[in-house]
């Protein structure tokens, strides 16, 4: 009887395998979330004809920006960020990076605070942030 006891003992069910691979798989599939503005969809694109790298660019630091942990949120300010490491993510040159960036502060949608951190308006341009009353505690 001994014998039988320290089988059955020994013995995982498969089921809780199966269940533990699903739970496993599940866990790795759940989606991220960022919270952008139906402005950006539709208004800032259509208006200002901004192409893939723009967009990337200034999703990328928005999301940075306002979507995750910050603690320059109140601001509208970016943690630093590589423009190594930046350029990685998106697949891009460091040259077009740069360009990019320009361009973007031509659109008056972010602003250099210092070489790999930006000031990234909410709503993207300064008219939209006082429609919507958005301030950034004085930094402005």
């Amino acid at each position: 009887m001994e014998d039988l006891r320290m089988i059955l003992s020994s013995h995982h069910s498969k089921l809780d395998e199966k269940d533990s691979k699903v739970k496993a798989s599940n866990s790795d599939s759940i989606a991220s979330l960022a919270e952008i503005p139906d402005l950006f969809f539709d208004e800032i694109l259509v208006r200002y004809k901004l192409n893939r790298v723009d967009t990337l660019v200034l999703m990328y630091l928005y999301r940075a920006t306002w979507c995750r942990a910050n603690l320059h949120k109140k601001h509208g300010i970016t943690p630093m960020i590589s423009h190594t490491e930046f350029a990685e993510a998106l697949e891009i040159t460091i040259d077009v990076l740069h360009q990019t960036l320009n361009r973007l502060e031509g659109f008056s949608f972010i602003e250099t605070i210092r070489s790999g951190q930006y000031f990234v308006r909410k709503f993207f341009t300064e008219e939209n942030d006082r429609k919507f009353n958005q301030s950034y505690d004085n930094f402005l």
